[in-house]
């Protein structure tokens, strides 16, 4: 495989140097890497002549690596269900330290993407960076008599983030055949979802569009603040945004100076939050103290649109299913709402599963939920799941990073802050609007039409078995251990058929008597409804009662 990387040696070398350097060489050497290419600090033993211990060491090493492995690492510190404690808390702390550009190769920038614009924007430009990050360098501008903040992408990086990626994905392959941690982490999947994140990163259009979403999202909150897009001074490779200006969230000193309560306003931009994920399921993935502020008028500002998340409505239901099992402190719903999260149905390990997070939330029976961070249990619930070799989707996994930066940054402003009471009304909102009529009908519909389509599909379902166990092609072996529970899942689905096909029939029932005559049954619709539900329920209580006779 070696040989496809000679048009990225001399990168490749670098980077095997600079493991090496750190004594991390051992790794490349277990990945076969060619001797030849690590060269001969490849030899010496990990660790020789260096004080830090090995995540330490990935870190600096990382850090020397420069942007592409920097934010690697960055992504890998919100993988709590990928990589252990000690780890994620080391990258949490990967610092960039890209030097700036020159304001020459800016101006270069500025002018070929912006045409006759760029003189004007050019001619009111700092040319000293308010800010440098590895994809782009900020500078302060004026447009249209504004105050603006201008991001400019740095020349070059495009190639080398694709050159970088590139030998990334080479060297996940090769672990995943030379290890099987690496396997069981999926870490050639690990580094393409990385790749779809930083490529996305690097069109400062999509940012732009971010910044647009939040600002629809907020349109009617005069509280919370989202800069101006100005799209004639924006492309792929600039960004010009209103500037922002007010306080760091975490002044807590210049809170008070201001006459404002430091636990209100903890409370308010965690809601500010909250409301991103339960409300609009689009968030701000990166809610650090600079990128927060409380300006003079009392609202708040946001920046950096770069990293964001979506949130679907279904996990928006396990997430509070989850909620609700930690509350109540049932490992049963626990276990079903991960099994679900984590996208892997049922398991042969589902009992034992089951049996350690049992063990973990006996840590906490002694303690009210309310004095022991949120975190801290979903970071316990997390390793359990690494521990089963059970992987959370990217969204999710982003997603509860964020709300453990949520947290910290309100302890930060109030140390009392309690994220749990925070999360709760919201939670609360979501399982009424999960019973609502509407809600109910909906899912009394999905069911029938599920039903429905089973039935369609079952004839040739059962004429192709048929064919196949008439040919003798099956060889089945079951484990007497595993009979009863196929069994049980066998009479649930079959109540799941049965329900569905009544429930169609009675939403077509009812559905067809309105519409025959809606004048005459125009004030009777919630009846009707509430007749219809107490059909289904009384259905499925009579289906619970004959399950629970033929299990006992």
């Amino acid at each position: 495989m070696w040989h496809a990387m000679t048009g990225r040696r001399e990168r490749f070398r670098d980077i095997a140097e600079t493991f090496s350097r750190h004594g991390l060489g051992f790794l490349l050497a277990a990945l076969g890497v060619d001797a030849r290419i690590l060269g001969p600090a490849a030899r010496f033993p990990a660790g020789q002549g260096k004080d830090q211990g090995l995540p330490q060491r990935l870190r600096l090493a990382l850090e020397d690596l420069g942007a592409v492995y920097v934010k690697f690492g960055q992504v890998l510190s919100t993988r709590s269900d990928l990589l252990p404690a000690e780890y994620v808390a080391e990258l949490a702390q990967l610092q960039d330290g890209t030097p700036s550009v020159p304001f020459t190769e800016i101006r270069a920038v500025i002018e070929a993407e912006l045409g006759p614009e760029a003189a004007k924007l050019l001619s009111t430009m700092d040319p000293t960076p308010l800010a440098t990050g590895s994809i782009g360098q900020a500078h302060v501008a004026t447009v249209q008599g504004r105050d603006v903040v201008v991001k400019v992408r740095r020349p070059g990086i495009v190639e080398q983030v694709n050159n970088d990626l590139e030998i990334m994905a080479e060297i996940a392959k090769l672990a995943e055949q030379a290890s099987a941690t690496a396997r069981g982490l999926r870490l050639a999947d690990t580094v393409d979802e990385f790749a779809r994140t930083l490529r996305g990163e690097l069109d400062y259009l999509a940012e732009g569009r971010n910044a647009e979403r939040f600002a629809k999202d907020f349109a009617t909150d005069e509280k919370v603040h989202i800069p101006e897009v100005f799209w004639s001074t924006t492309t792929s490779r600039v960004l010009t945004l209103q500037r922002m200006r007010g306080l760091k969230i975490t002044d807590v000193q210049g809170l008070h100076a201001a006459g404002l309560d430091p636990s209100e306003v903890a409370s308010r931009a965690c809601n500010v939050l909250l409301r991103m994920v339960f409300e609009h399921g689009f968030f701000h993935a990166d809610p650090h103290p600079g990128n927060f502020f409380v300006e003079g008028d009392g609202r708040f500002g946001i920046i950096d649109f770069g990293m964001v998340g979506h949130v679907s409505d279904e996990l928006k239901r396990q997430l509070v299913k989850l909620l609700q099992a930690i509350v109540l402190r049932d490992p049963h719903r626990m276990t079903t709402a991960l099994l679900r999260l984590c996208g892997a149905g049922q398991t042969s390990r589902r009992a034992e599963l089951q049996a350690h997070l049992a063990q973990l939330l006996d840590r906490y029976a002694d303690q009210p939920l309310a004095e022991v961070p949120l975190t801290l249990i979903v970071n316990d619930v997390v390793a359990m799941l690494r521990r089963h070799q059970l992987r959370l989707p990217p969204d999710t996994a982003l997603l509860i990073k964020m709300l453990a930066m949520a947290e910290g940054l309100g302890q930060e402003v109030d140390p009392s802050f309690d994220l749990l009471s925070e999360v709760s009304p919201y939670a609360r909102r979501l399982m009424l609007a999960s019973v609502s009529p509407g809600a109910v009908a909906e899912h009394l519909k999905l069911i029938a039409s599920e039903a429905m389509n089973l039935g369609a599909e079952a004839p040739e379902l059962i004429r192709r078995a048929t064919e196949i166990l008439e040919s003798g092609g099956v060889d089945v072996r079951i484990r007497t251990e595993e009979l009863d529970e196929l069994m049980d899942r066998l009479d649930h689905t079959g109540n799941r058929i049965v329900a569905g096909l009544v429930t169609a029939a009675l939403i077509t029932a009812v559905g067809g008597l309105v519409g025959s005559q809606p004048t005459r049954w125009h004030r009777w619709p919630q009846a009707l409804f509430t007749a219809g539900v107490g059909g289904v329920g009384a259905l499925g209580g009579y289906l619970a009662w004959t399950s629970r006779r033929r299990r006992s």
